[in-house]
């Protein structure tokens, strides 16, 4: 493998770090769930670089890779919750002696591991929610990523805090409640205190905490509680508008997902599908080819073709 480049994807998100390395004909995988740092909300960026470092020389390690050429790395929150992207970069790069680093936003890695770099629009569910329509050249549409407060509809984020608070109604005696997720967030939290506590004074991201919940709200849809099926079913309806929302004239009508809320299977899949459908017939649906850190990979793998474009790219001196 004497003269093979050491090519390295990242993916930063709430769920926590992963990379990919390759080296030749071999690739590696390192990843750790520890949630990502933050700080003054944002991305605490000095406690976050050593751990993506620690993974990528991990990895490495595995495959007998030399060093690093290039690291592609895709954040969630970039550039919102990321004051200087540069600085990630620079870091990177002394941190790992690397030829260079690039760092993207998550939505554009989702998106060229879904589509394989095609151009398309992606739509990307995980603790937020994001879609970006982009030929990877001039078209660039991005549509939510505002935040949970703000927006994501259809997220983790999303899912988690609608079946809190129908779980909350049943508490009040409301009879559009429901008991079952007023069950599963007393397993899930404890009593309401307790969720309060966690929710508005805990050191967790509240986003974080709400989509940590989603998995219970889905397991009472599979059990046939008919207030989580509908929470799922707007969820997927959500992400559907507003992946038509981010396609534009010109751009191949081609769709695709991203992103591990996606991993509840038809519960989001199907409302998903027939809200694309539904508002453009002649779309095309395709399965993602793969994720968000074989995008960065495959970000990496293209370097020397990409240029700065910000917010959705950053190469930085």
């Amino acid at each position: 493998m004497s003269g093979s480049p050491v090519l390295a994807g990242v993916d930063v998100g709430g769920g926590g770090v992963r990379v990919l390395v390759r080296y030749g004909g071999d690739t590696a995988r390192a990843e750790d769930g520890a949630a990502v740092p933050r700080v003054g909300g944002g991305i605490d960026v000095p406690n976050l670089v050593p751990r993506v470092i620690t993974l990528l020389r991990k990895a490495a390690h595995r495959i007998g890779a030399p060093g690093f050429d290039r690291v592609a790395a895709g954040l969630t929150g970039l550039p919102d919750l990321i004051e200087d992207p540069g600085e990630l970069v620079r870091m990177l790069r002394s941190g790992l002696s690397a030829g260079d680093v690039i760092a993207a936003a998550d939505a554009l890695t989702t998106h060229t591991g879904a589509l394989g770099g095609r151009a398309g629009v992606v739509v990307a569910a995980g603790t937020g929610s994001v879609a970006l329509g982009t030929d990877l050249r001039e078209t660039w549409r991005r549509t939510d990523g505002w935040g949970y407060l703000l927006g994501d509809r259809g997220s983790g984020s999303w899912v988690g805090q609608q079946g809190l608070r129908y779980a909350l109604r049943a508490r009040d005696g409301l009879s559009d409640g429901s008991p079952e997720l007023l069950a599963r967030s007393q397993e899930h939290f404890g009593g309401a205190g307790e969720l309060q506590t966690q929710l508005y004074r805990g050191r967790v991201a509240t986003s974080t905490l709400l989509a940590g919940f989603a998995p219970r709200v889905a397991e009472a849809a599979h059990e046939g509680d008919p207030v989580a099926q509908r929470i799922w079913w707007e969820a997927g309806t959500h992400l559907g508008e507003t992946a038509v929302a981010a396609s534009a004239p010109g751009l191949a009508s081609r769709f695709s997902w991203g992103g591990r809320l996606f991993d509840s299977g038809a519960l989001l899949a199907e409302p998903f599908r027939a809200e694309v459908l539904r508002r453009l017939p002649n779309a095309c649906l395709l399965a993602p080819a793969g994720d968000s850190v074989d995008g960065a990979l495959a970000l990496a793998e293209s370097g020397p073709e990409l240029v700065h474009r910000p917010p959705y790219l950053y190469r930085c001196g």
